[in-house]
């Protein structure tokens, strides 16, 4: 068995408040929890209305599907125009 977790820093575009910013999270959380079997939260930057932390884990019998699903994790977040991606870690054990 093997555990991936992986931590998005995003930039959210025309947040202008925290309401602005906590729905368009509360939209990419919800939609990649529906989309890929996945456990992901906001982890960080809770209080700054225009950064966010998302912290993303997965449990698999192979490394390389991990590595696959973060993958298109990050091409699914790339794709919103709503946030950018600023900052990546990713680890497997």
């Amino acid at each position: 068995m093997f555990v991936g977790v992986c931590t998005l820093e995003l930039y959210i575009f025309h947040a202008y408040s925290l309401k602005d910013k906590r729905q368009v999270i509360k939209s990419i959380i919800d939609r990649l929890k529906s989309r890929y079997n996945i456990s992901v939260a906001e982890v960080g930057q809770n209080d700054v209305w225009n950064k966010s932390e998302i912290g993303i884990s997965c449990v698999s019998n192979s490394k390389s599907q991990i590595n696959e699903v973060f993958n298109k994790i990050v091409d699914f977040i790339d794709n919103d125009e709503r946030v950018e991606i600023t900052n990546m870690e990713m680890e497997i054990w």
